[in-house]
């Protein structure tokens, strides 16, 4: 199954201003279907004490066109594309009812062993059974770029992360990058810019129990939200929230 669907009924949960679908809402249901592909082929979280394998997401890329209100029922469409040695990309298309182009991304994954967190190799035999396409959604663009860090800052708060945080693989969960983002920004950029396009970069997982100190910036006409560790010697995540 190359192009692996899936409809949504959009989520009291996952709205916020107008009813409408909020980027955290888009990227959990992103979440949700790449975990469905990854059931259908045999590596989904079920199948992780078979194969001793989890996949660990590295990067997103988002880019929204149009938001879908409360009730409204969205198709989700994502398929496996390129592999490198041990790496692969996984891209996305939601559309609406009348098959209109919702919102469009792409992201960057890692093999992991389960039992030591080691990285594994892609083989192709393991990558052949998500039968890859080759469709890229930022066609004519990077696909994903390293984010580099601000140079300065003009605020920051400290955040300890709880259990609520936590998932399967004993880190912080990566929507939850998204929510400290958010808690970041300045009152007056939080309640009155709607972003519509953002990018994840992870770098290095957060556990049960640590503060990690969240550095807002505003540059590049972008706005950047950079996690890490209280001392700032470790840096967990990068946040690149704009509008094109």
């Amino acid at each position: 199954m190359a192009i692996f669907s899936h409809n949504f009924e959009i989520g009291f949960r996952d709205v916020g201003k107008s009813n409408c679908l909020t980027n955290k809402g888009f990227i959990g249901y992103l979440e949700d279907i790449a975990g469905m592909h990854s059931n259908q082929v045999g590596y989904g979280l079920n199948d992780i004490a078979t194969t001793g394998l989890t996949w660990v997401l590295l990067n997103w890329k988002v880019r929204i066109f149009k938001r879908p209100i409360y009730g409204e029922t969205i198709i989700a469409k994502t398929w496996a594309r390129r592999k490198e040695k041990f790496y692969t990309f996984r891209d996305y298309q939601i559309f609406d009812a009348n098959n209109n182009v919702l919102a469009i991304a792409t992201t960057k994954w890692v093999l992991i062993n389960a039992k030591n967190m080691s990285i594994e190799k892609i083989t192709d035999e393991l990558i052949a059974k998500y039968t890859p396409e080759n469709i890229n959604v930022f066609e004519g663009e990077n696909e994903i770029n390293r984010i580099c860090e601000p140079k300065n800052y003009t605020s920051s708060f400290l955040y300890t992360v709880q259990r609520k945080d936590i998932d399967i693989n004993n880190h912080m969960h990566n929507l939850y990058y998204l929510d400290l983002a958010y808690e970041t920004l300045p009152e007056e950029i939080y309640n009155n810019i709607e972003f519509n396009n953002f990018e994840i970069m992870y770098k290095k997982e957060i556990k049960f129990g640590e503060t990690v100190k969240c550095l807002y910036a505003f540059t590049n006409n972008a706005h950047y939200i950079t996690i890490k560790s209280v001392d700032e010697k470790t840096l967990h995540s990068i946040i690149k929230l704009y509008n094109k």
